[in-house]
């Protein structure tokens, strides 16, 4: 079996400049985020000024290169900026994500200069939003069996069908949709751009969800929709290929997004055990609370090593996919058991939305299920060992 040592020359120590990128932004955060997150979070609200305010910092194409139009970030220093956008707000942090993670990706990846110009460009600037359209209702994990379909039509594709769960639903102006061209089966998917305001193309409203309210998560439902050749993504049938091999960035950024709220959740259940008092003394003085804030702690850490490491990875042109996957499900069971830890911490007051770690617990459900659900990891990575069996 491949020896599962570090890289050589693997190092996540960061240089002035990186330092101080992450130190800007978890200034930021904390200063202009954190505090307006509890009133998003129960007004349900998309968090326009506060993406405007990332924009500006270049934290909507962190990773895109600087002749895009991008911040041109390496992975690793993203990566820190995003754990501390989740820290501040989670649901900030998937829209900040899933843009740079997905289509962005695809389109630098795979697109045209045609396509990097146009679309792109005012991605990374922080002009548009952009959005993910792979899932259906009736093809979630199974991403091969979506059905909405795209026929051609001359020059142009028509789109019809309906998507799920798509974050940023009718707030994106540009949307990445995986369609059906051909048969059955991965090889007839293809990658299409489409853009907000095409005629038969529609939203549904905002799902209610348990937690990530400022995320608006909706249908979308394509009918007659006309779309140019010109706006394939990749060649015919290389749809899937194209999700996928985005999917890995993604999961990167999911898994800081986790590590982002589980960390918020130590930082307030660490705060908290120091200054509550029972029994005559702080909480921190109790060994069932301070083992809790210990394991909270050794599972933050552990998680972000091994996203740093995919991170680092990715920035080495080296291949990652086993790392993010390793990195994901690791992040998302730390932010789900993390946050319910601290709301064991808070007792009654944690149940409480006066206090912010019910927030943080609700928030965290959903990482161990986009963007490849906890069972699909353990499958990529399971596969990824057998095939290093040497």
């Amino acid at each position: 079996m491949t020896s599962t040592l570090p890289a050589p020359g693997m190092s996540f120590a960061l240089n002035d400049e990186q330092r101080m990128i992450v130190q800007h932004v978890r200034e930021y955060v904390r200063a202009e985020i954190a505090p307006k997150a509890a009133a998003y979070d129960r007004s349900g609200d998309y968090p326009h000024e506060q993406l405007r305010g990332l924009a500006e910092l270049g934290l909507l194409g962190a990773t895109v290169p600087e002749e895009w139009d991008g911040a041109g970030l390496d992975s690793v220093t993203y990566a820190l900026c995003l754990e501390e956008i989740a820290a501040a707000d989670a649901s900030v942090a998937v829209i900040v994500s899933v843009q740079n993670g997905l289509p962005e990706q695809m389109i630098l990846r795979y697109g045209t200069d045609e396509q990097r110009h146009r679309y792109l460009r005012p991605l990374a600037a922080g002009r548009h939003i952009g959005a993910f359209c792979l899932t259906e209702s009736s093809a979630g994990s199974d991403a091969a069996s979506l059905r909405l379909s795209a026929a051609r039509d001359g020059d142009h594709w028509v789109l019809n069908g309906t998507k799920a769960w798509i974050t940023s639903g009718g707030q994106a102006d540009t949307y990445l949709v995986m369609a059906r061209t051909s048969g059955p089966g991965a090889r007839g998917i293809s990658c299409f751009i489409v853009e907000n305001g095409a005629a038969g193309l529609s939203f549904g409203r905002p799902e209610e969800k348990l937690g990530l309210h400022a995320s608006h998560t909706t249908t979308v439902t394509f009918e007659d929709v006309r779309v140019p050749h010109a706006n394939m993504v990749g060649e015919e049938g290389q749809g899937l290929i194209v999700a996928l091999a985005s999917l890995d960035a993604g999961r990167i950024g999911i898994a800081m997004q986790a590590l982002g709220i589980a960390r918020a959740a130590l930082e307030h259940a660490t705060r908290y055990a120091a200054e509550r008092e029972q029994f005559g003394k702080p909480l921190r003085e109790f060994e069932g609370v301070s083992f809790k804030i210990a394991r909270m702690a050794a599972r933050i850490e552990s998680a972000r090593l091994m996203a740093l490491k995919a991170a680092w990875l990715k920035d080495q042109g080296q291949p990652y996919s086993k790392e993010a996957s390793i990195a994901k499900l690791l992040a998302s069971e730390a932010a789900v058991d993390c946050a319910r830890d601290a709301i064991q911490i808070f007792g009654g007051n944690g149940y409480s939305r006066e206090y912010p770690v019910e927030r943080l617990y609700r928030d965290a459900k959903v990482t161990e299920i986009y963007e490849g659900t906890s069972e699909i990891q353990q499958l990529v990575i399971s596969r990824a060992v057998f095939a290093e069996l040497t």
